[in-house]
C-alpha cells in the first residue's frame, strides 16, 4: 500500500520515525526488520524504501534528529536567564521533563550509539558534547561568581548528567512520585552536589503541626 491520499511525505516520515523509535526501544536496532516497520505504518516495503533507503543511515539521522531537538528545546527554555543558580535549576527541570516525556528516545539515544559507524558516532557525539557544554558553562559561571566551589568541573558535570539521566530508566508517570515532586527532590540533590544548602522546605500546615505535636505527646 502506498501513501494514503491527503497524507504528506512529511507526515509519513513522522509516522515512520515514531514507529521506528518504538520498535527499536522494544527490540533493539539490529532486530528491527524493515518489513515489519513498513507494516507498522501501513506501507508496502517498496514504498518504505523511498523514505528509508538504508537502515544504517536511517538510525544515524534518527539519533541526530533527537539530539538536535533536545538542543533546540534547551535553548528555548534557557532563553533570557543569566543568574547561574537560576540557570542550574532550570536545567534540572528541563532535563527531567524532557527525558521522562521522551523516555524511548532517551533510551535508544544512549543504547544504540554502539550501532553507528565511527563517522556517524562522531557526528552524534558532537551534539551530545554541546548539550554537556551547556551544563558545564552553568557550573563554571557559578564557580566564577563565587556561588559554589567545585572539586573538578568536568567530573561534576558528568556526575550531574548521570544523576539526572538515570531517572528515565525507572520513572513512571503513574508511580509513587509525581514529576513535580521528583523535580523538587533533584533540585535539592543538585544544590547539595555543588555545595549549596538545599532550600528550606515549606512550613507544615496547622493540621500537620497538630498531628506532629500529638505524636510527640503519645511518645512521651
Amino acid at each position: 500500500m502506498g501513501r494514503p491520499a491527503g497524507v504528506s511525505g512529511a507526515d509519513t516520515m513522522r509516522a515512520i520515525r515514531k514507529a521506528a523509535i518504538s520498535r527499536i526501544y522494544r527490540h533493539g536496532f539490529e532486530a528491527m526488520n524493515l518489513r515489519d516497520l513498513a507494516a507498522d505504518v501501513n506501507l508496502r516495503l517498496g514504498s518504505l524504501y523511498n523514505h528509508v533507503p538504508q537502515k544504517q543511515e536511517f538510525l544515524a539521522s534518527l539519533l541526530e534528529a533527537i539530539m538536535s531537538e533536545l538542543l533546540a528545546d534547551l535553548d528555548s527554555r534557557m532563553a533570557g536567564l543569566h543568574d547561574p543558580l537560576e540557570r542550574l535549576l532550570r536545567f534540572v527541570r528541563f532535563h527531567i521533563e524532557w527525558h521522562t516525556a521522551r523516555k524511548e528516545e532517551t533510551f535508544i539515544g544512549n543504547m544504540e550509539l554502539r550501532s553507528l559507524t565511527p563517522a556517524q558516532y562522531e557526528s552524534v557525539a558532537e551534539k551530545r558534547k554541546q548539550y554537556e557544554g551547556h551544563l558545564r558553562a552553568i557550573l563554571a559561571d557559578g564557580a566564577k561568581a563565587g556561588l559554589w566551589r567545585l572539586d573538578d568541573l568536568h567530573v561534576t558535570t558528568l556526575a550531574l548528567l548521570s544523576l539526572l539521566t538515570g531517572i528515565s530508566t525507572w520513572y513512571r508517570a503513574d508511580g509513587r512520585l509525581s514529576q513535580e515532586r521528583l523535580i523538587r527532590i533533584y533540585r535539592r540533590l543538585t544544590q547539595r552536589l555543588v555545595g549549596l544548602p538545599a532550600p528550606a522546605r515549606k512550613s507544615a500546615t496547622p493540621v500537620a503541626r497538630k498531628r506532629s505535636a500529638a505524636r510527640k505527646v503519645r511518645a512521651a
